[in-house]
């Protein structure tokens, strides 16, 4: 669900959970891909970024965990990964560092900054492509700031990536 940049989405509360999460994430789109990478190759695999999040009915994940069954209903439902239009690399540069939050009707509830991500994004696709192979057009969520918590109807989410953009929405 692309939300162009400046304007508000409706984002939809999910149907069968009670509590759903937050996470503002950067969001990398590749344009190459591969097997294997070594993190300079995989580095060089971006073609541009992208501000997101990653919803998580965190109810339904407590309930997984605990039965030792898969994430995937949590993680994985309709309209889970909101995203702003991709920002090409030739626009933004590497981004290495600069801001990352998120929030909510106007409180602050995530903040960070790109330098403090435990892997860099070359890294990042490096350990992915071990696992799967990556092609041009994949997206890649790249890790959230402290602060994740819940969202409720009504809320208002802007989360903001430096150098990115803004991703605004409404949960309806």
């Amino acid at each position: 669900m692309p939300v162009p940049l400046g304007e508000e989405g409706a984002w939809p509360y999910p149907r069968g959970t009670q509590r759903v999460d937050h996470e503002i994430e950067m969001v990398v789109a590749l344009g190459a891909g591969g097997c294997d990478l070594d993190p300079d190759v995989a580095a060089s695999c971006v073609w541009g970024y992208a501000v997101g999040l990653d919803m998580t009915r965190r109810d339904l994940q407590a309930v997984a965990k605990a039965a030792g069954r898969p994430w995937d209903i949590a993680k994985a439902f309709d309209l889970s990964a909101p995203i702003t239009p991709i920002v090409p690399l030739s626009q933004t540069g590497s981004r290495r560092s600069g801001s990352i939050d998120l929030t909510i009707n106007g409180t602050l509830r995530q903040t960070g900054d790109l330098a403090d991500m435990l892997w860099p994004v070359g890294g990042i696709l490096a350990e992915l492509s071990r696992y799967f192979e990556l092609r041009a057009g994949d997206l890649v969520f790249t890790g959230t700031p402290e602060g994740v918590g819940p969202v409720e109807r009504g809320d208002r989410l802007i989360g903001r990536v430096e150098g990115v953009g803004e991703l605004r929405l409404r949960v309806i």
